[in-house]
């Protein structure tokens, strides 16, 4: 049985994201909103650190400053239209929150209290500077629940545990999505005039990630498997600090408020590495520090991991907290309760007595789908090189979508501010786009593929079996498609890939059921997960420079004469060749540069 639904507008997707987006949307638009949880559960509520904007509040601040620290931290592959916008919105949104009645921690007169971040300065790169408006390290959860309320009470419709399968576009344009509604198996179409995908990243990939077990990319998938390109797939972020095996991330909040990093000889090495911002350098560069200090043998007993150190007693000594002042045991367990409280529970040490265990995890995707700057999703126009072209009716933002504000590496913070700014900006013009269309008709057929692949998987008795094939693509990209790349790497790992996708024809299922068939729905992750998991090797291996989080031992330095430009990777339909170049389809386009030319990129 099939159920269809017709709205106005269908956002895939309920973190901050989808929710902006709906609650700027449903102004005179019906909006559906498909979630694969309750919305609350999002993974925008594990942000912890803050929401960037040059509100001024602790010390002098300008956007320009934060547009600059957004080029550069992308290492110059930022977009730089896309850069000025969040910089400039940044300000009137972080309002915007606190007016719908969001609780942000505040200075002794009553203002937005702010912290420093990595990567975040003054007067062009000079000193820190304190941009992050925090709500203690909940920030995301508290983005979260304002969104949601103000959503119930703009009417948004919200269908929570629908799984997105698949995209229906017919003509070029988007027509709807197809869903499977989780607790019975039961297979919806929604019909719609437009579609906007919020479905956040597809860290899971990877071994060692701090992305919730929900972040597999299905529309990202889905838009890829439906031939538009994705975008910079070769970019995706390490975060310095996550826990040692587990990847739970320990935010930089800690670092903002003095924590610093150690190897294992006890050395600050952030001083010799980033002498300027030490600690707070930006993230990509942290993390490849942090591995060649563990290569050369200088891991906490010769182990592959360093140590966080928050102790009021080393913070002191060394007065690295903000302005040099002293810290006590209760301003931490104050400012950073939550980071606290998980370096307790999963590693059972209490961080105000002794350093923490950690490791770069996997942790936040730059690349995805190509949009321009109010979330239209774009792809190469035909008969015009390197020009681009609206897809009639989709639209995309936060982690999925690819604007590009962040380049090659995003700055801590900006995550937050991509998909509120840009949230914002999807849901007006989803709205205006909606106010001036027509809603037409579906195309024959619509769902059948999806319906199709349901049945496969449910029928299929292969002896292959999801759990083995998904922690062999996740070594396999944390080994070759890591921290640092190299190509005899890269290639092994595209063999491996491929090798995997063909032993995935031949998986088996133990639960044959409709009802809350989670093993089914995993069995389509893993599927979605293997295509992006190659299109991000393959853009590895193609992108011959290191630039931000893609750093290439066999080619280390930066390359803006031949690589100043995105990458676009789409896939050539029809092809199970073993070459990149036979199986993905390669184009480039130009990074929009306006202020601020390409320089050597020191910390």
């Amino acid at each position: 049985m099939t159920v269809e639904h017709t709205f106005d507008a269908v956002i895939v997707g309920a973190g901050g994201a989808g929710l902006m987006a709906a609650l700027h949307a449903s102004q005179g638009t019906r909006v559906a909103v498909l979630s694969k949880m309750y919305p609350t559960r999002s993974h925008t509520g594990a942000a912890q650190g803050g929401v960037a904007a040059p509100l001024g509040n602790m010390e002098e601040d300008r956007w320009d400053w934060y547009m600059y620290d957004t080029v550069k931290g992308g290492d110059y592959l930022v977009d730089q239209d896309a850069a000025e916008i969040l910089a400039r919105e940044s300000v009137e949104t972080v309002f915007e929150l606190e007016h719908m009645g969001l609780p942000f921690d505040r200075t002794p007169d009553g203002r937005i209290e702010q912290r420093r971040f990595g990567g975040h300065t003054r007067e062009f790169g000079k000193s820190p500077v304190m941009r992050a408006c925090k709500s203690a390290d909940r920030t995301g959860h508290m983005i979260l629940q304002t969104l949601f309320q103000n959503c119930i009470r703009r009417d948004v419709r919200f269908f929570d545990e629908f799984f997105v399968l698949d995209l229906i576009l017919e003509g070029g344009a988007a027509r709807g999505v197809v869903a499977v509604e989780i607790k019975t198996g039961e297979l919806h179409i929604f019909r719609a005039k437009a579609v906007l995908l919020a479905c956040g990243g597809f860290g899971r990939m990877y071994a060692v990630t701090s992305n919730a077990h929900s972040l597999t990319g299905d529309a990202v998938a889905a838009a890829y498997r439906r031939g538009l390109p994705l975008e910079d797939m070769e970019f995706f972020q390490f975060h310095p600090t996550g826990i040692y095996k587990m990847g739970i991330l320990l935010s930089e909040a800690a670092r903002s408020e003095g924590g610093i990093l150690l190897n294992g000889a006890g050395e600050r090495f952030m001083e010799r590495c980033a002498p300027t911002l030490k600690d707070l350098a930006p993230r990509d560069m942290v993390s490849r520090f942090m591995f060649q200090e563990i290569r050369a043998g200088r891991g906490v007993g010769g182990k592959d991991y360093l140590h966080l150190d928050i102790r009021p007693e080393t913070i002191n000594r060394l007065g690295s907290a903000p302005g040099g002042r002293a810290v006590t045991a209760a301003d931490l367990e104050a400012k950073l309760p939550d980071i606290i409280e998980m370096m307790r529970i999963y590693q059972g040490i209490d961080p105000m007595k002794a350093p923490v265990p950690i490791q770069p995890t996997a942790h936040y995707a730059m690349g995805g789908i190509p949009t321009d700057c109010d979330g239209r999703v774009l792809r190469a126009a035909s008969g015009a090189a390197q020009a681009m072209e609206n897809v009639h009716g989709l639209f995309a933002a936060g982690e999925c979508a690819c604007v590009s504000v962040h380049g090659a590496n995003r700055l801590g913070t900006n995550s937050l501010v991509d998909l509120l700014v840009f949230g914002r900006r999807s849901g007006r013009a989803l709205a205006e786009f909606c106010a001036g269309s027509a809603l037409e008709a579906l195309p024959a057929g619509a769902g059948q593929e999806a319906a199709g692949e349901l049945i496969r998987l449910r029928e299929s008795r292969g002896s292959e079996r999801i759990g083995a094939l998904r922690a062999a693509m996740q070594r396999c990209m944390t080994e070759h498609v890591g921290v640092q790349r190299i190509a005899r790497g890269l290639e092994k790992a595209l063999q491996t890939l491929r090798e995997l996708k063909a032993r995935y024809g031949k998986i088996g299922l133990a639960d044959l059921g409709r009802k809350w068939n989670t093993e089914i729905l995993e069995a389509y992750e893993l599927g979605g997960l293997l295509d992006l998991a190659e299109v991000t090797a393959a853009s590895a291996l193609h992108r011959t420079e290191s630039r931000g989080a893609h750093f290439r031992e066999d080619h280390p330095r930066r390359d803006d004469s031949n690589w100043l430009t995105h990458t676009l990777a789409r896939r050539k339909e029809g092809s199970c060749a073993s070459l990149v170049t036979d199986g993905i389809l390669f184009d480039r386009r130009p990074v929009v540069i306006t202020r601020f030319a390409p320089e050597v990129r020191e910390y």
